[in-house]
């Protein structure tokens, strides 16, 4: 079963540490990280990391800033990998790819989607440390 993902969770994935929302966001995080060798297709919306989160009134999910930063994601990490990144694509997030973002992470190339996100202090700190503790 392939694993679905918004454009802009390819950035977070890089950087994830255990930390999230609640206990159950980051159990069902967990879970989908250890699945990633599945496959990855991007979705419109809301994804397999944001299922815990849908239940809750005015999720976040749903709102116009996480489409806005999903935009920018695909936009940067489409340049990142030489093609355009849409619904419907499917990704192998192997070793070398997940390098190469990692590098464009660090140097800012791939930033844009994470302005005014909670988690980008975290992200930059993450990155900083060389990635050290991701769960990837």
């Amino acid at each position: 079963m392939t694993v679905r993902l918004r454009a802009h969770h390819l950035l977070c994935l890089l950087t994830y540490v255990g930390k999230g929302y609640s206990p159950a966001f980051t159990a069902n995080y967990d879970k989908v990280v250890k699945r990633l060798g599945e496959g990855v297709v991007i979705v419109s919306g809301p994804d397999d990391i944001c299922a815990p989160l849908l239940d809750e009134p005015e999720a976040h999910c749903f709102g116009e800033s996480a489409a806005e930063r999903d935009g920018l994601a695909a936009r940067d990490v489409g340049a990142l990998l030489g093609r355009p990144i849409r619904a419907g694509d499917r990704l192998v997030l192997d070793a070398s790819a997940l390098a190469g973002m990692r590098k464009a992470f660090s140097a800012g190339l791939t930033r844009q989607a994470c302005s005014g996100c909670e988690w980008s202090g975290l992200c930059d700190a993450v990155a900083a440390s060389g990635f050290s503790d991701t769960y990837l």
